[in-house]
């Protein structure tokens, strides 16, 4: 096994163990010189019997991911292997497995699970769609990871093959009893698309049910039958995934796809509606004639209560004190206008009210505008507005990542990158005469800043960043004290800006910022302070935080700044204007 503290490579350090399979230890390891952090896996020679042939399985998902471009995939950037060792470097995915959620949690949410399925059909079309296909054949809660953003990632592709049609004798009993499908047992024919079809439909069998397959008592009921509050559309597709002949099964991952994104439309209740709706269509063709004119006004009638009653939800929510209650209130007005933006917006509102967006509270509000975002964009400035608000949420208030230790600068990244895709769609669907146009691009812009930085340093083409994130940084100032944000806002960007000067002080100087404009922007800040008030705890606590920070900044920036002959022109005027252009 690697020593943790050891160096790899003469790059890589090894940090922690944070995965052990029957093959493989997984560790978290750190380029210091990139400041960028990787997922090693180890695979030892005296660690498993038939070395040669594991080491020949691994060759092969390495050889696969090398060719993968999907953002629900992890890529590979190095191997290292001896005698005795084989070690894959690849990205680190933040977050946990769902055999994790599972352990913890157990059964998990329909909504959720739903949700996981969509990436996960998109990720296998895309491998399906590969020439030759890929099929995977290890689908299961243990090899997919859930990100802080609610995306999932597909991992571990040691049983991951390129489809060679009539090929039987490459069907060999791997993947994992009881996810994987009959034909992976050798003899039973060969392995194909639908393979990774009917290993999807176990493993939303385990998640909405919370037993496994490969348990006692080795059997996929009806799901229905284990939580009869679960949709009968879902149990119909679910069956049809987990059919034991591949002919039975659906024959593409896109039809799959298709079902689930419809689920609601195959549940019995749905099914009767249905009915009752054609006969009473039916009727209404029939009665039309006589009842055209009363029909109109009884349409006015109804559109008018539906007025009424949005109104008066709106205003109880406002009147309403418990988050809880607020949120619920908010979700009824939003079924009744799913396009109108006011009720999303005191959503969000509501989300933030106790100064934190929690994870649960992401997947309600993320939930919701997906699923009424097709009725949303028809008007782009009110879905423009609320992906503005959403990303705000994100950034200021998203609680995922945050530690015991108090430490916050993980979550603080988190939430920037998370915030970015929400920033991108408010710049995108909106146009300039929104109000926050502006600040929506700046807000990207320093995401994405975050999410690449540490790729471009390691592939050293990282210059000229750092100027740009600063001047992000400048306007971002003069925006937030021309406005009216709340004072939490305006200290956790005050932290935000000032954590930059501490990181990237001697970055910002050798990309040409000048020190006097540094200087500038951590003294307005310092002044700004004296107008923040102490109303409550957190606000107490994050004023104080600012101020030492303040300090340190100053620290930094004389320091960083210390061996330049001309602090207030680190740069020839060529040299900035260089950096401008790039």
């Amino acid at each position: 096994m690697l020593t943790i503290g050891s160096v790899i490579d003469g790059k890589y350090k090894i940090l922690n163990k944070i995965g052990q399979g029957g093959m493989s230890v997984v560790y978290l390891a750190m380029n210091e010189k990139a400041n960028k952090q990787w997922a090693i896996k180890e695979i030892r020679k005296d660690g498993v019997k038939d070395f040669q042939v594991v080491k020949q399985s691994l060759i092969v998902e390495t050889d696969l991911l090398k060719k993968l471009d999907h953002p629900n995939l992890p890529s590979i950037v190095d191997i290292i292997e001896d005698d005795n060792t084989f070690l894959i470097v690849m990205d680190y995915v933040e977050g946990r497995s769902l055999e994790k959620e599972l352990e913890e949690y157990g059964a998990q949410r329909q909504d959720k699970v739903i949700e996981w399925a969509k990436q996960l059909c998109d990720v296998l079309i895309y491998l399906h769609s590969r020439k030759p296909p890929i099929i995977y054949r290890d689908l299961k809660p243990e090899n997919i990871m859930l990100r802080p953003d609610g995306k999932v990632m597909l991992i571990d592709f040691g049983t991951a093959r390129e489809f060679k049609e009539r090929n039987v004798s490459d069907t060999v009993c791997l993947g994992t009893v009881g996810y994987a499908a009959p034909e992976q047992f050798g003899g039973q024919g060969q392995t194909d698309a639908r393979t990774d079809i009917y290993g999807l439909g176990a493993t939303l069998f385990h998640l909405l049910t919370g037993q496994s397959p490969c348990e006692p008592p080795y059997e996929m009921r009806p799901i229905r039958e284990i939580r009869p509050e679960l949709s009968s559309g879902l149990e119909k597709i679910i069956l049809k995934c987990v059919e034991k002949d591949p002919a039975q099964r659906y024959q593409s991952c896109e039809e799959l796809l298709y079902d689930i994104e419809n689920y609601d439309k195959f549940d019995d209740m749905y099914r009767k509606k249905q009915k009752r709706r054609l006969f009473a269509f039916s009727l209404t063709l029939v009665l039309s004639a006589a009842f055209l004119t009363s029909g109109l006004v009884l349409d006015h009638m109804a559109n008018s209560k539906r007025n009424n009653n949005y109104a008066h939800l709106i205003e109880e929510e406002k009147q309403t004190a418990d988050i809880t209650q607020k949120m619920d209130i908010c979700q009824t007005a939003i079924e009744i206008k799913p396009a109108d933006k006011t009720a999303y917006l005191e959503l969000i509102l509501a989300m933030k009210s106790d100064s934190e967006y929690s994870v649960d509270e992401e997947q309600l509000l993320v939930n919701i505008i997906n699923k009424n975002e097709e009725e949303l964009k028809k008007a782009p400035a009110t879905y423009g507005e609320i992906c503005f608000e959403t990303g705000k949420l994100y950034w200021y208030y998203y609680s995922y990542g945050k530690n015991s230790s108090g430490d916050e600068d993980s979550n603080k990244i988190i939430r920037m990158r998370s915030a970015r895709s929400w920033f991108d769609n408010a710049a995108k669907y909106s146009d300039k005469t929104f109000s926050k146009y502006n600040m929506a691009l700046i807000y990207r812009d320093i995401g994405n800043f975050y999410a690449q930085i540490d790729q471009l340093r390691t592939e050293a083409n990282d210059s000229g960043e750092y100027k740009t994130l600063f001047k992000n940084y400048q306007s971002l100032l003069k925006l937030i004290k021309s406005g009216d944000e709340a004072e939490i806002v305006q200290l956790e960007l005050y932290n935000a800006i000032l954590n930059s000067v501490e990181q990237y002080g001697d970055k910002f100087a050798s990309d040409g910022v000048k020190k006097d404009d540094i200087l500038s922007a951590v003294e307005q800040i310092e002044q700004s302070l004296d107008d923040i008030s102490e109303s409550s705890e957190k606000l107490t606590s994050l004023k104080l935080e600012t101020k030492k920070a303040v300090e340190v900044a100053k620290t930094k920036i004389t320091t960083a700044y210390a061996d330049n002959n001309s602090d207030d022109t680190n740069k020839t005027d060529e040299t900035e204007k260089a950096v401008d252009k790039e």
